[in-house]
Protein backbone atom coordinates (compact mmCIF):
# COMPACT_ATOMS: atom_id res chain seq x y z
CA UNK A 1 0.00 0.00 0.00
CA UNK A 2 3.08 2.60 0.78
CA UNK A 3 4.46 1.60 -2.56
CA UNK A 4 1.23 2.72 -4.39
CA UNK A 5 0.96 6.01 -2.27
CA UNK A 6 4.37 6.45 -2.75
CA UNK A 7 3.94 6.59 -6.94
CA UNK A 8 0.34 8.76 -6.92
CA UNK A 9 1.98 11.06 -5.09
CA UNK A 10 5.37 11.10 -7.08
CA UNK A 11 2.95 11.40 -9.98
CA UNK A 12 0.98 14.51 -8.86
CA UNK A 13 4.08 16.09 -8.16
CA UNK A 14 5.88 15.75 -11.15
CA UNK A 15 2.55 17.36 -13.01
CA UNK A 16 2.36 20.68 -11.09
CA UNK A 17 6.19 20.85 -11.34
CA UNK A 18 6.19 20.73 -14.88
CA UNK A 19 3.02 23.15 -14.67
CA UNK A 20 5.01 25.38 -12.97
CA UNK A 21 8.12 25.57 -14.77
CA UNK A 22 6.05 25.90 -17.96
CA UNK A 23 4.61 29.02 -16.66
CA UNK A 24 7.93 30.16 -16.18
CA UNK A 25 9.67 29.76 -19.05
CA UNK A 26 7.89 30.96 -22.38
CA UNK A 27 10.40 28.34 -24.40
CA UNK A 28 8.77 25.59 -22.31
CA UNK A 29 5.36 25.49 -24.29
CA UNK A 30 2.86 23.06 -24.31
CA UNK A 31 1.96 23.55 -27.75
CA UNK A 32 2.95 25.65 -30.79
CA UNK A 33 0.72 26.60 -33.03
CA UNK A 34 -0.43 30.23 -34.54
CA UNK A 35 -3.75 28.74 -34.49
CA UNK A 36 -3.70 29.04 -30.25
CA UNK A 37 -3.38 32.84 -30.91
CA UNK A 38 -7.28 32.75 -30.90
CA UNK A 39 -9.86 32.64 -28.65
CA UNK A 40 -9.06 30.34 -25.78
CA UNK A 41 -5.90 29.01 -27.40
CA UNK A 42 -5.58 25.59 -29.01
CA UNK A 43 -8.17 22.96 -27.61
CA UNK A 44 -6.55 20.09 -25.84
CA UNK A 45 -8.10 16.87 -26.76
CA UNK A 46 -7.05 15.49 -23.56
CA UNK A 47 -8.48 11.94 -23.30
CA UNK A 48 -6.01 9.23 -22.74
CA UNK A 49 -3.36 6.93 -24.91
CA UNK A 50 -5.36 4.12 -25.57
CA UNK A 51 -8.25 6.49 -26.25
CA UNK A 52 -5.84 8.89 -29.02
CA UNK A 53 -4.56 5.48 -30.72
CA UNK A 54 -7.99 4.66 -31.93
CA UNK A 55 -8.48 8.13 -33.40
CA UNK A 56 -10.02 9.27 -30.28
CA UNK A 57 -13.07 7.11 -29.39
CA UNK A 58 -14.76 7.13 -26.37
CA UNK A 59 -18.02 7.96 -25.91
CA UNK A 60 -19.41 4.28 -26.86
CA UNK A 61 -16.37 2.08 -25.02
CA UNK A 62 -16.73 0.01 -22.20
CA UNK A 63 -13.42 -1.53 -21.44
CA UNK A 64 -12.46 -2.65 -17.64
CA UNK A 65 -8.63 -2.70 -18.67
CA UNK A 66 -8.41 1.13 -18.92
CA UNK A 67 -9.66 4.24 -17.72
CA UNK A 68 -12.03 5.81 -20.63
CA UNK A 69 -12.30 9.54 -19.72
CA UNK A 70 -14.39 10.20 -22.84
CA UNK A 71 -17.46 8.74 -20.98
CA UNK A 72 -17.87 8.74 -17.64
CA UNK A 73 -20.05 6.32 -17.45
CA UNK A 74 -17.88 3.42 -18.64
CA UNK A 75 -16.44 3.70 -15.37
CA UNK A 76 -18.81 1.00 -14.10
CA UNK A 77 -17.27 -1.55 -15.95
CA UNK A 78 -14.65 -2.94 -14.08
CA UNK A 79 -13.71 -5.64 -11.21
CA UNK A 80 -15.06 -4.00 -8.19
CA UNK A 81 -11.81 -4.39 -6.40
CA UNK A 82 -10.25 -2.77 -8.87
CA UNK A 83 -8.11 0.43 -8.30
CA UNK A 84 -6.79 2.01 -11.62
CA UNK A 85 -4.35 5.19 -12.55
CA UNK A 86 -3.25 6.21 -15.88
CA UNK A 87 -0.86 8.86 -16.39
CA UNK A 88 0.56 10.52 -19.84
CA UNK A 89 3.00 12.73 -21.62
CA UNK A 90 2.46 13.70 -25.28
CA UNK A 91 5.15 15.37 -27.27
CA UNK A 92 4.37 17.63 -30.33
CA UNK A 93 6.23 17.95 -33.48
CA UNK A 94 5.07 20.81 -35.47
CA UNK A 95 5.95 21.69 -39.19
CA UNK A 96 4.56 25.21 -40.30
CA UNK A 97 4.86 26.80 -43.83
CA UNK A 98 2.80 29.58 -45.22
CA UNK A 99 3.66 32.00 -48.53
CA UNK A 100 6.25 33.90 -46.15
CA UNK A 101 8.15 31.08 -44.03
CA UNK A 102 8.40 27.65 -42.75
CA UNK A 103 9.87 25.86 -40.11
CA UNK A 104 9.09 23.77 -37.35
CA UNK A 105 8.47 23.41 -33.30
CA UNK A 106 8.82 20.45 -30.66
CA UNK A 107 7.01 20.80 -27.50
CA UNK A 108 6.00 18.21 -24.73
CA UNK A 109 3.38 18.63 -22.53
CA UNK A 110 1.24 16.35 -19.67
CA UNK A 111 -1.37 14.50 -21.28
CA UNK A 112 -3.37 13.22 -18.24
CA UNK A 113 -3.07 12.07 -14.90
CA UNK A 114 -6.23 10.61 -13.85
CA UNK A 115 -6.94 7.90 -10.68
CA UNK A 116 -10.18 5.43 -10.24
CA UNK A 117 -11.53 3.33 -7.86
CA UNK A 118 -14.99 1.62 -6.49
CA UNK A 119 -17.44 2.93 -4.33
CA UNK A 120 -19.68 0.03 -4.12
CA UNK A 121 -20.40 -3.41 -6.68
CA UNK A 122 -22.10 -1.34 -9.43
CA UNK A 123 -20.64 2.40 -8.15
CA UNK A 124 -17.28 3.99 -9.35
CA UNK A 125 -15.59 6.97 -8.98
CA UNK A 126 -12.19 8.95 -11.03
CA UNK A 127 -10.22 12.03 -10.31
CA UNK A 128 -7.92 13.81 -12.79
CA UNK A 129 -5.93 16.39 -14.02
CA UNK A 130 -5.72 16.79 -17.68
CA UNK A 131 -4.66 20.38 -20.03
CA UNK A 132 -7.76 22.11 -21.42
CA UNK A 133 -6.40 24.41 -23.75
CA UNK A 134 -2.70 25.87 -24.48
CA UNK A 135 -1.32 29.04 -25.71
CA UNK A 136 1.88 28.98 -27.69
CA UNK A 137 3.48 31.05 -30.65
CA UNK A 138 6.35 33.14 -31.52
CA UNK A 139 6.28 35.92 -34.21
CA UNK A 140 9.59 38.12 -35.36
CA UNK A 141 10.38 40.78 -37.75
CA UNK A 142 12.72 43.14 -38.30
CA UNK A 143 12.19 47.03 -39.54
CA UNK A 144 12.58 47.59 -43.10
CA UNK A 145 11.71 51.33 -43.51
CA UNK A 146 14.99 52.99 -43.69
CA UNK A 147 13.88 56.04 -42.24
CA UNK A 148 13.43 54.23 -39.12
CA UNK A 149 16.05 52.42 -39.41
CA UNK A 150 18.08 55.61 -40.20
CA UNK A 151 17.08 56.91 -37.06
CA UNK A 152 16.95 54.62 -35.00
CA UNK A 153 19.11 52.19 -35.77
CA UNK A 154 17.94 48.08 -35.73
CA UNK A 155 14.59 47.46 -34.48
CA UNK A 156 13.20 44.44 -33.61
CA UNK A 157 9.52 43.31 -33.30
CA UNK A 158 8.64 39.79 -31.39
CA UNK A 159 5.37 39.08 -30.16
CA UNK A 160 5.09 35.24 -28.16
CA UNK A 161 2.03 33.59 -26.23
CA UNK A 162 1.95 31.04 -23.17
CA UNK A 163 0.06 29.92 -20.51
CA UNK A 164 -2.61 27.03 -20.20
CA UNK A 165 -6.26 26.27 -19.10
CA UNK A 166 -5.63 23.11 -17.30
CA UNK A 167 -9.20 21.29 -16.59
CA UNK A 168 -9.31 19.19 -12.77
CA UNK A 169 -12.59 16.82 -12.76
CA UNK A 170 -14.15 14.47 -10.11
CA UNK A 171 -16.73 11.65 -11.83
CA UNK A 172 -18.94 9.26 -10.39
CA UNK A 173 -20.96 6.44 -12.23
CA UNK A 174 -23.22 3.55 -11.30
CA UNK A 175 -25.18 0.86 -13.13
CA UNK A 176 -29.15 2.63 -13.42
CA UNK A 177 -30.24 -0.84 -14.49
CA UNK A 178 -28.25 -4.06 -15.51
CA UNK A 179 -27.62 -2.71 -19.35
CA UNK A 180 -27.44 0.91 -18.69
CA UNK A 181 -24.68 2.66 -16.76
CA UNK A 182 -25.31 6.74 -16.19
CA UNK A 183 -22.32 9.01 -14.79
CA UNK A 184 -21.71 12.79 -13.80
CA UNK A 185 -18.59 14.48 -12.74
CA UNK A 186 -17.97 18.23 -11.58
CA UNK A 187 -15.03 20.32 -14.37
CA UNK A 188 -13.06 23.16 -12.74
CA UNK A 189 -10.74 25.16 -15.21
CA UNK A 190 -8.15 27.06 -13.69
CA UNK A 191 -5.08 28.60 -15.54
CA UNK A 192 -3.63 31.44 -17.36
CA UNK A 193 -2.20 32.83 -20.90
CA UNK A 194 0.24 34.98 -21.35
CA UNK A 195 0.17 37.21 -24.94
CA UNK A 196 3.24 38.92 -25.02
CA UNK A 197 4.40 42.12 -27.90
CA UNK A 198 8.03 43.89 -27.79
CA UNK A 199 9.90 46.25 -29.72
CA UNK A 200 13.97 45.61 -29.42
CA UNK A 201 16.36 48.99 -30.16
CA UNK A 202 19.65 49.00 -31.14
CA UNK A 203 21.77 48.78 -28.22
CA UNK A 204 23.53 51.98 -29.19
CA UNK A 205 19.60 53.83 -29.69
CA UNK A 206 18.85 55.95 -26.71
CA UNK A 207 15.71 54.75 -27.15
CA UNK A 208 14.33 51.55 -24.51
CA UNK A 209 12.99 48.43 -25.34
CA UNK A 210 9.07 48.48 -24.97
CA UNK A 211 7.67 45.43 -23.91
CA UNK A 212 3.93 45.09 -23.92
CA UNK A 213 1.16 42.50 -22.94
CA UNK A 214 -1.96 40.90 -21.45
CA UNK A 215 -2.11 38.39 -18.85
CA UNK A 216 -5.37 36.88 -18.41
CA UNK A 217 -6.01 34.25 -15.55
CA UNK A 218 -9.26 32.34 -15.67
CA UNK A 219 -11.46 29.94 -13.28
CA UNK A 220 -14.66 28.80 -14.16
CA UNK A 221 -16.70 25.64 -13.40
CA UNK A 222 -18.56 22.99 -15.60
CA UNK A 223 -20.83 19.41 -15.15
CA UNK A 224 -20.60 16.60 -17.64
CA UNK A 225 -23.05 14.02 -17.86
CA UNK A 226 -22.95 10.41 -19.73
CA UNK A 227 -24.89 7.31 -20.67
CA UNK A 228 -23.72 4.00 -22.02
CA UNK A 229 -26.23 1.50 -22.76
CA UNK A 230 -24.81 -1.94 -23.81
CA UNK A 231 -26.71 -5.12 -24.80
CA UNK A 232 -25.46 -8.81 -26.00
CA UNK A 233 -25.52 -10.04 -29.47
CA UNK A 234 -25.17 -13.36 -30.84
CA UNK A 235 -22.21 -15.33 -31.04
CA UNK A 236 -20.07 -13.43 -28.17
CA UNK A 237 -21.03 -9.69 -29.94
CA UNK A 238 -21.41 -6.45 -27.82
CA UNK A 239 -23.19 -3.22 -28.78
CA UNK A 240 -22.38 -0.52 -26.85
CA UNK A 241 -24.27 2.62 -27.79
CA UNK A 242 -22.92 5.73 -25.26
CA UNK A 243 -23.30 9.84 -25.24
CA UNK A 244 -21.71 12.67 -23.46
CA UNK A 245 -23.07 16.07 -23.00
CA UNK A 246 -20.93 18.84 -20.95
CA UNK A 247 -22.73 21.97 -20.04
CA UNK A 248 -22.17 25.76 -20.98
CA UNK A 249 -19.63 27.47 -18.64
CA UNK A 250 -18.90 30.84 -18.01
CA UNK A 251 -14.92 31.60 -17.44
CA UNK A 252 -14.14 34.35 -14.94
CA UNK A 253 -11.05 35.70 -13.95
CA UNK A 254 -8.66 38.92 -14.15
CA UNK A 255 -7.20 40.52 -16.89
CA UNK A 256 -4.10 42.68 -16.59
CA UNK A 257 -2.86 45.12 -19.20
CA UNK A 258 0.91 46.26 -19.04
CA UNK A 259 4.36 48.36 -20.27
CA UNK A 260 7.33 48.59 -19.72
CA UNK A 261 10.12 50.82 -21.27
CA UNK A 262 13.79 48.59 -20.08
CA UNK A 263 17.12 49.23 -20.62
CA UNK A 264 20.60 47.67 -18.70
CA UNK A 265 19.82 49.93 -15.82
CA UNK A 266 16.54 51.14 -15.45
CA UNK A 267 12.42 49.90 -16.07
CA UNK A 268 9.72 51.99 -16.06
CA UNK A 269 6.26 50.86 -15.53
CA UNK A 270 4.43 53.23 -18.66
CA UNK A 271 0.59 52.04 -18.02
CA UNK A 272 -0.74 49.15 -16.05
CA UNK A 273 -4.04 47.93 -15.69
CA UNK A 274 -6.09 45.29 -14.45
CA UNK A 275 -9.62 44.45 -15.38
CA UNK A 276 -12.11 41.26 -14.68
CA UNK A 277 -12.30 39.20 -17.90
CA UNK A 278 -14.88 36.58 -19.00
CA UNK A 279 -15.36 34.37 -22.13
CA UNK A 280 -17.64 31.37 -22.75
CA UNK A 281 -17.33 27.87 -23.34
CA UNK A 282 -20.19 26.37 -24.97
CA UNK A 283 -22.22 23.52 -23.96
CA UNK A 284 -20.74 19.70 -25.81
CA UNK A 285 -22.45 17.08 -26.87
CA UNK A 286 -21.21 13.87 -28.02
CA UNK A 287 -22.28 10.61 -28.82
CA UNK A 288 -20.28 7.05 -29.86
CA UNK A 289 -21.00 3.20 -30.53
CA UNK A 290 -19.29 0.36 -30.82
CA UNK A 291 -19.25 -3.26 -31.42
CA UNK A 292 -16.65 -5.51 -29.74
CA UNK A 293 -16.07 -9.69 -30.39
CA UNK A 294 -14.91 -11.13 -26.98
CA UNK A 295 -12.04 -10.27 -25.58
CA UNK A 296 -10.49 -10.36 -29.54
CA UNK A 297 -11.49 -7.19 -31.04
CA UNK A 298 -13.53 -3.94 -30.88
CA UNK A 299 -14.16 -1.28 -33.76
CA UNK A 300 -16.15 2.35 -32.88
CA UNK A 301 -17.24 5.06 -34.12
CA UNK A 302 -17.64 8.91 -32.76
CA UNK A 303 -19.14 12.00 -33.07
CA UNK A 304 -18.74 15.15 -31.36
CA UNK A 305 -20.16 18.99 -31.61
CA UNK A 306 -19.74 22.55 -30.09
CA UNK A 307 -21.17 25.45 -31.25
CA UNK A 308 -18.72 28.32 -30.49
CA UNK A 309 -20.17 31.22 -32.72
CA UNK A 310 -22.04 32.99 -30.21
CA UNK A 311 -18.75 32.49 -27.68
CA UNK A 312 -17.33 35.75 -25.70
CA UNK A 313 -13.56 36.27 -26.27
CA UNK A 314 -10.78 38.86 -25.75
CA UNK A 315 -10.31 40.65 -28.50
CA UNK A 316 -7.62 40.15 -31.21
CA UNK A 317 -6.66 43.32 -32.74
CA UNK A 318 -6.08 43.34 -36.63
CA UNK A 319 -6.91 39.87 -37.12
CA UNK A 320 -10.31 38.87 -38.59
CA UNK A 321 -10.99 35.81 -36.37
CA UNK A 322 -14.64 34.84 -35.99
CA UNK A 323 -15.54 30.97 -33.92
CA UNK A 324 -17.95 28.39 -35.32
CA UNK A 325 -19.24 25.27 -35.02
CA UNK A 326 -16.54 22.64 -34.04
CA UNK A 327 -17.52 19.22 -34.93
CA UNK A 328 -15.09 16.03 -34.98
CA UNK A 329 -15.51 12.53 -36.93
CA UNK A 330 -13.65 9.85 -35.31
CA UNK A 331 -13.11 6.24 -36.15
CA UNK A 332 -11.20 3.62 -34.29
CA UNK A 333 -10.29 -0.21 -33.45
CA UNK A 334 -8.46 -2.58 -31.27
CA UNK A 335 -7.26 -5.76 -31.79
CA UNK A 336 -5.83 -8.24 -29.20
CA UNK A 337 -4.72 -11.99 -30.65
CA UNK A 338 -5.04 -13.98 -27.45
CA UNK A 339 -5.39 -11.48 -23.80
CA UNK A 340 -4.77 -14.50 -21.89
CA UNK A 341 -2.13 -16.04 -23.53
CA UNK A 342 0.56 -17.25 -21.30
CA UNK A 343 3.33 -18.55 -23.98
CA UNK A 344 3.88 -15.97 -26.28
CA UNK A 345 3.94 -12.56 -25.03
CA UNK A 346 3.37 -10.93 -28.43
CA UNK A 347 -0.08 -12.40 -28.79
CA UNK A 348 -0.99 -10.29 -25.18
CA UNK A 349 -0.17 -7.00 -27.03
CA UNK A 350 -2.71 -4.67 -28.10
CA UNK A 351 -2.83 -3.26 -31.13
CA UNK A 352 -4.57 0.26 -32.40
CA UNK A 353 -5.35 2.12 -35.34
CA UNK A 354 -8.10 5.03 -35.91
CA UNK A 355 -8.83 8.38 -37.96
CA UNK A 356 -10.12 11.65 -37.38
CA UNK A 357 -11.67 13.92 -39.20
CA UNK A 358 -11.81 18.21 -37.33
CA UNK A 359 -13.37 21.33 -38.05
CA UNK A 360 -11.55 24.09 -35.63
CA UNK A 361 -14.05 26.51 -34.01
CA UNK A 362 -11.46 29.10 -35.32
CA UNK A 363 -11.98 30.99 -38.71
CA UNK A 364 -9.61 33.64 -40.03
CA UNK A 365 -10.38 36.05 -42.98
CA UNK A 366 -13.61 34.33 -43.23
CA UNK A 367 -11.74 30.60 -43.93
CA UNK A 368 -12.59 27.53 -41.68
CA UNK A 369 -9.56 25.47 -39.59
CA UNK A 370 -10.36 22.14 -41.06
CA UNK A 371 -7.54 18.65 -40.35
CA UNK A 372 -7.54 15.29 -40.43
CA UNK A 373 -5.46 12.66 -39.03
CA UNK A 374 -4.46 9.10 -38.53
CA UNK A 375 -3.78 7.20 -35.59
CA UNK A 376 -1.72 3.91 -34.25
CA UNK A 377 -0.70 2.57 -30.77
CA UNK A 378 -0.05 -0.60 -29.06
CA UNK A 379 -0.35 -1.64 -25.37
CA UNK A 380 2.92 -3.50 -23.23
CA UNK A 381 1.28 -5.94 -20.96
CA UNK A 382 3.63 -5.46 -17.77
CA UNK A 383 3.51 -7.73 -14.91
CA UNK A 384 -0.09 -9.21 -13.94
CA UNK A 385 -3.52 -7.83 -14.13
CA UNK A 386 -3.81 -4.64 -17.18
CA UNK A 387 -0.66 -3.00 -15.94
CA UNK A 388 0.59 -1.48 -19.40
CA UNK A 389 3.06 0.86 -21.02
CA UNK A 390 0.83 2.25 -23.63
CA UNK A 391 2.50 4.28 -26.78
CA UNK A 392 0.39 6.27 -29.70
CA UNK A 393 1.05 8.07 -32.82
CA UNK A 394 -0.71 10.81 -34.29
CA UNK A 395 -0.19 11.68 -38.04
CA UNK A 396 -1.90 14.36 -39.29
CA UNK A 397 -2.46 18.15 -41.07
CA UNK A 398 -4.37 21.20 -40.08
CA UNK A 399 -5.02 24.21 -42.24
CA UNK A 400 -4.35 25.36 -45.59
CA UNK A 401 -0.94 27.37 -47.53
CA UNK A 402 -2.79 30.51 -48.78
CA UNK A 403 -3.77 33.72 -47.40
CA UNK A 404 -3.07 34.64 -43.65
CA UNK A 405 -3.65 30.81 -43.06
CA UNK A 406 -0.79 28.46 -42.08
CA UNK A 407 -0.36 24.69 -43.23
CA UNK A 408 0.50 22.60 -40.25
CA UNK A 409 1.96 19.17 -40.52
CA UNK A 410 2.59 17.46 -37.18
CA UNK A 411 3.37 13.96 -35.61
CA UNK A 412 2.19 13.50 -32.00
CA UNK A 413 3.58 11.03 -29.80
CA UNK A 414 1.85 9.54 -26.61
CA UNK A 415 2.86 7.71 -23.98
CA UNK A 416 1.47 6.44 -20.65
CA UNK A 417 1.37 4.40 -17.79
CA UNK A 418 -1.24 2.32 -16.69
CA UNK A 419 -1.38 1.00 -13.68
CA UNK A 420 -3.84 -1.87 -11.98
CA UNK A 421 -4.42 -3.67 -8.56
CA UNK A 422 -6.77 -5.05 -6.70
CA UNK A 423 -7.73 -2.88 -3.52
CA UNK A 424 -9.66 -3.73 -0.22
CA UNK A 425 -9.00 -7.43 -0.28
CA UNK A 426 -9.43 -8.70 3.03
CA UNK A 427 -7.23 -11.81 2.87
CA UNK A 428 -8.54 -15.15 3.68
CA UNK A 429 -5.26 -16.11 5.55
CA UNK A 430 -3.18 -13.85 7.98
Amino acid sequence: MKIKNCVLVCLALLFFTFKASEAQDIDALGTYTPYSLYGVGDISNSLTTINKSMGGIGFGVRDFSFINTANVASLTERDTLAFMLNFGVISKNIYLKNHKEKGSHNTVNINNLVISFPIKNKTAMMIGVSPFSSLGYKYKSTETNPQLVYNYGKIDYKKYGSGDIDQAFVGIATNLLPNLAIGAQGVYYFGSLNYHSDIYFDSESSIRTIQTGWRRKTTGWSAEFGAQYSTRLKDDYKLVVGATYRMKSAIRGSLTRYAYAMSAALTDTIPLSGDKSKLTIPAKLGIGVSIRKGDKWMVGLDYERQDWSKATFMSTPGVMFSSQVSQSLRLGMEYIPNRYDIRYYYKRIAYRAGFHLDQSYVKVDGKSVNGFGFTFGMSFPVFRLNNSVNFAVDIGKRGRNSGNLVSEKYVNFIFSLNLHDIWFNKPKYQ
